[in-house]
């Protein structure tokens, strides 16, 4: 496909990109390439493909959802440098 180096200039200038003026040459002709390979791939028939959503046909292997430990709230408060009403105190971060 050909590309032409403004329009490599108006792609970097939307992306937020600087490209030297001595990198312009090198930088238009590697996405000449990169779009070519767009196109070559365009061209291939997937209409017989079916669409798949995973490669692989496994599920996710979860616990049940049960208790399985005590409520500790009161230990742990106990261990706790600083706290208000049942919630932990903690030093200011963000001002």
């Amino acid at each position: 496909m050909s590309v032409s180096p403004q329009d490599v200039e108006k792609v970097a200038l939307l992306a937020r990109l600087a490209i030297s003026e001595s990198d312009l040459p090198e930088v238009t002709e590697r996405f000449g390439r990169v779009l070519g390979l767009v196109d070559e791939l365009n061209t291939i028939d997937t209409e017989t493909v079916v669409p798949m959503s995973n490669p692989h046909d496994m599920h996710q292997r979860l616990r049940p959802d049960i208790v399985t430990g005590q409520n500790d709230r009161e230990n742990l408060m106990a261990s706790a440098p600083a706290q208000e009403q049942g919630y932990f105190l903690v030093p200011k971060v963000i001002d």
